[in-house]
């Protein structure tokens, strides 16, 4: 049980205005693991605030890059001296294994402060460049000034990170709102803030429901908001924006594909990590590679392959450490992946395994892992982003066809594909609509390079220098000729 009593503003601990809090359950048992205050907008304004305030008549923007880099490197280092204190309590609101709350959310968190230490250092904040009337022009990078920081509740940890370690490097000031369903990790970056002597406003965190974050993106005393979660929110707050003419960073959903080439080894690892792609941390991850393109004349082994692996998994209390899949996050989500499920078989999907309720499991929002066969990319299954552990197998006939299929989405986040000639695979690959695109791996993303989506998967780009420059604005000075 972890409660936090007040937010965190100012560089300190302040009462709610209101008094009220967030019950935070956990998803294994639906028993509370935790409260938060429930912030009022008196709550964000009073964060917005403290946020304009150490901006505007603080030291953190002017405070020197390397400086800047080395407050990111204690911060990183404070974080990982809580590792067990902090996989506990991922696991105890998200519902993630232990295991996964380790490697997908902890390390890789702790992976962003680390990257955005030595991107920080080497960044070109200044730049000289020779103009074409014999002058010089001076290029400077500068924050942008005060950022709202809005976060998703199935990688609060690892989507946190993302926000605040390059906003912090640009030099910004931060008011961070972690989701409702699990904030508690949000509330231990404010404690690490504060430990490190993070200077008083540089990062303040209230935690609050829809109306706090409308709140926030609201207040003209913002100047830059940066979003990860749903594209139906993502619309709303870059309508906002844009009226307002602020800036906005918007990572959405996804429906990703994973293209088998007609080459590939399916082997155990290869099956494994095709697995783990579709249904790590429950299929409750934006990348997700549900979408798994086989070659027609390989379909029944590719089925047979993953049919068998995903059966095999083990569901179950996320604290036991044999267990590879825990709950979603709430009895809704699994409502809804289970109609899901049904409308899909009802348009004539087959399903392979999955798609009820483990036995054994009558507390907590279990499902078990559920694979479908026989899907037309044209299927509500194919098309919807399900955010539950469902994989579906698409049938392809020629590489040009899986390469059509897999674009022939709305979104446009990652994707992956597997062959056994990674010269083959890369240019398959380019031919992607997809921000990050991986080659025999499940994981297409890299803590120094730049991730982010097309189409309805978003705006904007998060990680390595691209990342940074997300929160910067560049002023050019025009130097006298020479």
């Amino acid at each position: 049980m972890r409660s936090y009593e007040h937010a965190f503003t100012g560089g300190g601990w302040r009462p709610s205005s209101a008094g009220a809090t967030i019950e935070v359950r956990s998803p294994a048992t639906d028993e509370v693991v935790g409260t938060v205050p429930d912030a009022t907008g008196a709550d964000v304004d009073a964060a917005v605030a403290a946020a304009r305030d150490a901006f505007d008549q603080g030291p953190w923007p002017s405070t020197s890059p390397e400086d800047r880099a080395d407050a990111l490197g204690r911060f990183g280092k404070a974080l990982k001296a809580r590792s067990d204190d902090l996989i506990a309590l991922i696991s105890d609101e998200v519902g993630s294994p232990r295991t996964w709350a380790r490697t997908g959310q902890l390390a890789t968190a702790l992976g962003v402060f680390r990257a955005y230490r030595g991107i920080a250092a080497s960044y070109p904040w200044i730049e000289t460049r020779p103009g074409v009337f014999g002058n010089d022009v001076r290029v400077r990078a500068m924050p942008v000034g005060v950022v709202g920081a809005i976060v998703p509740w199935n990688a609060p940890l690892f989507s946190a990170a993302l926000k605040v370690a390059p906003a912090l490097a640009a030099g910004c000031t931060v008011v961070l709102k972690p989701s409702p369903e699990a904030p508690l990790s949000a509330f231990v970056l404010a404690e690490v803030a504060s430990e490190i002597g993070l200077p008083d406003g540089v990062l303040n965190v209230v935690a609050g429901g829809a109306e706090a974050g409308e709140r926030l993106v609201r207040d003209p005393r913002v100047d830059k908001i940066s979003f990860t979660g749903s594209t139906a929110v993502g619309r709303r707050i870059g309508a906002l924006c844009g009226h307002d003419m602020r800036r906005a960073t918007l990572e959405l959903g996804g429906k990703s594909a994973a293209v088998l080439l007609d080459d590939v080894r399916l082997d155990e690892r290869t099956v494994d990590r095709l697995v783990a792609g579709a249904m790590d941390n429950s299929g409750q991850i934006c990348m997700a590679l549900g979408r798994i393109l086989a070659p027609r004349s390989r379909y029944a082994e590719v089925v047979d392959a993953l049919g068998a692996a995903v059966a095999a998994l083990a569901v179950g209390d996320p604290a036991d450490p044999g267990t590879e899949l825990g709950p979603v996050i709430s009895a809704r989500s699994r409502d809804r992946v289970e109609d899901h499920v049904r409308r899909a078989v009802s348009d004539g999907a087959r399903l392979v395994t999955g798609g009820d309720r483990p036995a054994g499991l009558d507390r907590g929002w279990y499902l078990r892992p559920t694979l479908l066969s026989d899907v037309d990319n044209r299927m509500a299954i194919a098309r919807e982003e399900i955010f539950g552990p469902v994989a579906t197998v698409i049938p392809y006939d020629t590489q040009d066809e899986a390469v059509a299929i897999a674009n022939d989405s709305d979104y446009g986040l990652a994707g992956a594909v597997w062959t056994a000639d990674p010269a083959r695979g890369e240019a398959v690959a380019s031919r992607l609509r997809a921000g990050s695109v991986a080659v025999n791996s499940s994981a297409p993303m890299d803590l120094g390079s730049p991730f982010g989506g097309i189409g309805d998967s978003g705006i904007g780009r998060e990680g390595g220098p691209e990342g940074i420059a997300a929160y910067v604005e560049t002023q050019s000075i025009v130097l006298p000729a020479h």
